[in-house]
């Protein structure tokens, strides 16, 4: 037993494991290339890196909407593939301690009123509809959305929506969150929110696994982070605090303005920058299929 940066106890228990991973879509546009990774229980991970590096690609192989065209995936001691998950009770104990929240709500949150949205997960995992109640009530009063629990999902908010996301996820009680960009898109009260959600979850005892490329959050977000290179591949893996100041290995991979450029000298100092790019077949939303929601037979 070991202790995160942020006093939180840690685990050597390696609860997420790839090997060699290497992803492209379409047979054409590579992913990932290579990449090894180990999440252990009770890290706070940040996969770090320029939009269209990989990391949203290997949150979605974490959560198991993407298999690897080569390399191996294994989560809690077991090799996670498609075969595998088309087994209902393997697929039914993976997505109850996988839990995935997008970084679009949208992509995540369609039933037609917030209570139905958050029991969709229990009641497709075959739990009693009395204990699913429950669960949903806790949930929606954690994230403190349980007056909107008869809206309809359109008529929120974006930080409603993200609220109603998470508690969505939440009410499997997973063992690991994956979340993609948690905070794009947000105002600065709810990104504040969400922070120290995420903190809060991880003391708790969950397993935290979040991609970005906004570094402004990262000392409180993540203990370690992986680093990826626009080649797709794991540029670095190690504690926050001393890959935030390395300023060369930052813009290496796109993440920061290289000292002595023109817009370094002179232009606005700004620690992250957010990389602007156009779409990859990665961002697509044609893939999103919310983890925990078992396509239908």
């Amino acid at each position: 037993m070991t202790t995160s940066g942020g006093g939180v106890p840690t685990s050597d228990e390696a609860l997420l494991a790839v090997e060699n991973v290497s992803y492209s879509y379409l047979e054409r546009f590579p992913a990932l290339d290579d990449v090894s990774m180990t999440v252990h229980r009770g890290e706070k991970v940040a996969l770090l890196g320029a939009n269209g590096c990989g990391k949203s690609t290997l949150l979605k192989v974490l959560a198991g909407l993407l298999f690897p065209d080569r390399g191996r995936y294994t989560a809690f001691a077991a090799e996670v593939v498609e075969d595998r998950l088309e087994d209902a009770q393997f697929a039914r104990a993976f997505r109850s301690r996988v839990g995935f929240v997008f970084q679009n709500s949208d992509a995540q949150v369609f039933s037609p009123t917030v209570r139905e949205e958050v029991a969709f997960g229990p009641l497709n995992m075959g739990l009693e509809r009395d204990v699913v109640a429950d669960r949903v009530n806790d949930s929606l009063t954690m994230l403190e959305v349980l007056d909107l629990a008869d809206r309809a999902p359109y008529q929120l908010s974006g930080g409603q929506k993200k609220r109603v996301a998470i508690a969505s996820v939440l009410v499997m009680n997973p063992d690991v969150l994956l979340f993609d960009e948690p905070t794009a898109t947000l105002d600065v009260r709810t990104q504040e929110w969400l922070i120290d959600l995420i903190v809060e979850l991880n003391a708790a005892g969950k397993t935290i696994v979040l991609a970005t490329h906004d570094l402004d959050s990262l000392d409180r977000l993540a203990d370690r982070c992986v680093v990826f290179s626009e080649e797709h591949r794991v540029a670095a893996d190690g504690a926050t605090a001393p890959l935030l100041a390395d300023h060369e290995l930052l813009a290496s991979v796109n993440l920061v303005r290289a000292r002595g450029s023109r817009a370094d000298a002179g232009g606005p100092g700004l620690r992250s920058r957010r990389v602007e790019s156009r779409q990859t077949p990665e961002m697509s939303r044609s893939s999103e299929v919310p983890a925990g929601r078992p396509a239908s037979s």
